[in-house]
């Protein structure tokens, strides 16, 4: 792909002229174009380094980048997802620059790496980076810039103990992890001299001005997209969830001095529009601000509304979303047991999913998704039952709508109530009885793919010595394969993939992220994580017996 890309961009802020002696940063997306562009959170990192003059910035991607200095002193990374990680190898070594930091020196660039992946747990990919900023980009990016600054001229191990010092910036080099056993826990994680804080606390952006999108292209996966963050974190707290309890307090953006301004600036350049957050109905003013969306003026808008909170979904809002070219509406509801739910805190009745589908159809809407799990801690046969039902009902109430069932395996994410708890053995199997039961019903089901879902756990919980497989496995063709003979190749040196994946891991062992404070502290977790087994049957039913005679 040629940089002509770029031309297709329309900016939605005034990039600033560099000083002359401004900071060269590349600011890289291990993605493709089309997927980085479409980033929130990549737009809006490289559109405040842009407006600084005392650094001059350059993309990078996967298959395309912007004229890039010949020695920068600074390469940053946003991550979205865990397994970009293979891309983020590719282009440092592209870069000529070491993927191990031990292996750098004064003459290479600081690496560093921000975004979701790396704020819940950056330990798998912790050798890999110098630096890794944990929390809301708001907050820490203008206090990194500044602190690297002072220190700009020194060597580079100054310059990380400088950067140590800065709130929600992690130096991994300058902590010390130690095992009881090379294959066995973590015994402790220390840092390596007393200057340097022994815990490094998330960084959390209060304001109620969120992101909105800082360029609109066609070269965008979503094409010509505008998009406005309506909502931060969730206020349901779901104990499974990582959107909601890493991203802790719930906030909600301005209707006049936020949102609405940011729609009408962007939707001078385009007609499509996207409100993102993980629970944007739950706006206080979401109502005012779908009456202003539905101004005659806006009429060629399509809109696009990421996934709602279920007993959100009125007539007018199906109504809305009908008018603005939406033919279907996501909604999460984790199961159709109500045992489920009260599980994993998801505050949901099935009567209120069975009304979510009639207004929708009566609002116009064709299709309606919903989310579920696999695996769920404390699940039974007779929960899958349930979720059979439920989905049953669901058609029989609203004829005529097109209903999906997309579903996962649970897997443990770090800094919720869930991350003591393993990857579910009999999760592909469930998978496999709910799509025997729902297909006959006309019901469309799209499970994750199981496989996948154990290596999201294997990075959600790995320690650092992760870091060797992941190598390994890279040189070894980066497929489901090549992390079991990178197993292999391992065995004795690094736990095995039980430990990690299904492990029902004990509350009183060190966690591979302890010294990396989240939002809530672990005396909050575990009263969460007491309230969820208080719902968990202490013997559970087999479930082999029910999927076997669904086979």
């Amino acid at each position: 792909m040629t940089s002509s890309v770029f031309d297709s961009e329309r900016l939605l802020f005034t990039p600033t002229t560099p000083d002359t002696n401004a900071i060269p940063i590349i600011f890289a997306f291990p993605n493709e174009y089309s997927v980085g562009i479409t980033s929130l959170g990549y737009q809006v990192v490289w559109a405040t380094l842009a407006m600084r003059d005392d650094v001059q910035v350059s993309r990078l991607f996967t298959d395309t980048r912007e004229q890039l200095p010949r020695t920068p002193e600074i390469v940053g990374f946003s991550i979205s997802w865990e397994l970009d990680y293979v891309n983020i190898l590719n282009l440092l070594e592209s870069l000529e620059i070491p993927i191990r930091g031990t292996s750098r020196d004064d003459s290479h660039p600081i690496i560093f790496g921000g975004g979701p992946v790396l704020t819940a747990n950056p330990e798998p990919f912790a050798d890999f980076f110098d630096v890794i900023l944990l929390g809301d980009g708001e907050t820490l990016l203008g206090n990194f810039i500044e602190a690297y600054k002072e220190v700009r001229n020194a060597s580079r191990q100054t310059q990380l103990k400088r950067l140590a010092q800065i709130p929600g910036i992690y130096v991994p080099s300058l902590y010390e992890v130690e095992y009881h056993t090379r294959d066995g826990e973590v015994k402790s994680i220390k840092p390596i001299s007393p200057e340097i804080p022994a815990v490094v606390q998330k960084q959390t952006y209060r304001g109620n001005t969120l992101s909105a999108s800082t360029v609109v292209t066609e070269k965008a996966a979503w094409e010509n997209i505008y998009m406005v963050e309506v909502v931060r974190s969730c206020p349901e707290m779901c104990r499974f969830c990582l959107a909601s309890y890493l991203t802790l307090p719930f906030r909600t953006a301005s209707l006049e001095d936020s949102l609405i301004p940011a729609i009408a600036k962007g939707l001078e350049v385009t007609n499509r529009l996207g409100l993102l957050g993980a629970s944007v109905t739950q706006h206080p003013e979401f109502e005012t601000l779908l009456d202003y969306i539905s101004q005659p003026k806006y009429d060629d808008v399509r809109l696009s509304i990421a996934s709602v909170r279920t007993n959100t979904v009125t007539v007018q809002l199906a109504e809305t979303l009908t008018k603005r070219d939406t033919r279907s509406l996501t909604i999460a509801v984790e199961s159709g047991s109500e045992k489920i739910r009260q599980i994993v805190n998801k505050k949901l009745h099935n009567d209120e999913i069975i009304q979510a589908a009639i207004n929708a159809k009566t609002g116009g809407l064709k299709s309606l998704k919903l989310y579920g799990m696999a695996g769920i801690p404390g699940e039974e046969a007779e929960d899958l039952e349930q979720t059979v039902a439920m989905m049953r009902n669901i058609k029989k109430a609203a004829p005529g709508l097109r209903l999906t069932y997309g579903c996962s395996t649970f897997v443990p994410k770090a800094h919720t109530p869930f991350q003591w708890f393993g990857v579910n053995r009999q999760a592909e199997k469930r998978l496999q009885f709910l799509q025997k039961q729902l297909k006959p019903q006309g019901i469309e089901f799209r499970p994750e793919s199981y496989n996948w879902s154990i290596i999201q756990a294997l990075l959600s919980r790995g320690d650092r010595r992760v870091s060797q497989l992941l190598e390994l496995t890279r040189d070894f063709g980066d497929s489901l394969g090549s992390y079991k003979r990178a197993f292999k190749q391992l065995k004795g040196q690094i736990p095995d993939l039980d430990f990690y994946v299904h492990a029902e891991w004990s509350t009183e062992q060190v966690l591979p992220w302890s010294h990396l404070q989240g939002p809530l502290p672990q005396s909050t977790l575990l009263k969460h994580l007491a309230d969820a087994k208080s719902y968990i049957n202490p013997s559970p039913k087999e479930l082999q017996p029910v999927l076997g005679t669904r086979n």
